[in-house]
């Protein structure tokens, strides 16, 4: 096929683009600078600069390319999230997905393009009510904290938006492995504490599995939403130590979630102590996706040696 891939640059957008050339699809990538753009002739892609809330030039570039598919994975996420100003880092993102969405499927359905795969985003989505790991078809939490309900109808937009175009969902739990990883850094520098009884289950996937996933979506999909993380939901009070331990750094603290509320506010009390997992069943199931990392705690011990390894080179010259 021919895949046009927006937000090519991004966490997930490279891998996906270096997948997509290795199975023998033309790719053409999107950056919203040139400089960006310009890196993905080495992935093997054809590069090109695009605002999505142009609608102009979003028409202009998909008619131009008549590509046979489209993958949606742009963000306007570089790093940390600020968990006390949670709605304005969001901000951006969220227009993306509500009128960057709206502009992409106009384009698309104009053109003609025969399969629409769109980012979505599994942590917030869910009810938390009930059992720890939810399916696609588990209730959206109705309550969310006051500061991340832009976000959510957002999420909620843009899947109404695709499902109803005759596209693809794909709820990504949370990414590792990308060159930028504000969670890894985070911890090595001791700056995630274990909130509460560090109940909230979190959902993780490698950026290459989540890349797979993708592929064979675009490639075998059916209209509906999937859930793509890996096989292994864990608490927080699980995941937090084992990442310190793989990138040798000290242990996270633990703090009572009042005083937690203090310096993240209730969303960050929340994501530690409330969230709900995914089930990856139905990708797995519907669209034959392996994954490379089946469990976080093999993906962080095989991502993060290596770069404990990059780590004591620079430290080697730099003596």
């Amino acid at each position: 096929m021919k895949v046009l891939v927006i937000g090519a640059t991004g966490a997930i957008g490279a891998p996906l683009v270096s997948q997509l050339v290795e199975r023998g699809h033309e790719v053409v990538g999107t950056s919203r600078t040139l400089e960006r753009a310009e890196t993905l002739r080495e992935l093997g892609a054809q590069p090109a600069v695009l605002d999505l809330l142009d609608r102009v030039a979003v028409r202009r570039l998909v008619l131009d390319t008549k590509p046979d598919a489209i993958a949606h994975q742009a963000t306007a996420l570089a790093g940390d999230v600020d968990f006390k100003r949670f709605a304005e880092s969001l901000a951006p993102t969220n227009r993306l997905r509500a009128e960057g969405t709206d502009n992409l499927l106009a384009a698309a359905d104009e053109a003609g393009v025969e399969q629409f795969v769109a980012q979505s985003f599994q942590p917030w989505r869910y009810a938390r009510v009930g059992g720890p790991v939810k399916t696609e078809d588990d209730p959206t939490d109705n309550d969310p904290p006051e500061v991340v309900r832009e976000t959510l109808e957002a999420i909620k937009y843009l899947e109404r938006a695709v499902l109803d175009a005759g596209g693809i969902a794909l709820r990504y739990g949370s990414f590792y492995g990308a060159p930028i990883d504000p969670l890894r850094d985070a911890v090595r520098e001791r700056k995630v504490p274990i909130v509460g009884d560090g109940g909230g289950v979190w959902s993780l996937v490698h950026v290459d599995d989540a890349a797979a996933a993708t592929v064979l979506a675009l490639e075998r999909g059916r209209t509906g939403a999937y859930n793509v993380a890996d096989d292994d939901p864990a608490p927080v009070r699980e995941v937090l130590p084992a990442l310190a331990k793989a990138l040798d750094a000290p242990p996270p603290r633990k703090v009572p979630a009042w005083l937690a509320k203090l310096f993240a506010g209730e969303v960050g009390v929340v994501m530690m102590t409330q969230l709900r997992g995914a089930s990856n069943a139905k990708a797995k199931r519907e669209l034959g996706w392996t994954l490379r990392y089946p469990s976080w705690r093999q993906g962080f011990d095989a991502v993060y040696e290596r770069h404990l390894m990059r780590r004591d080179v620079h430290a080697a010259e730099a003596a």
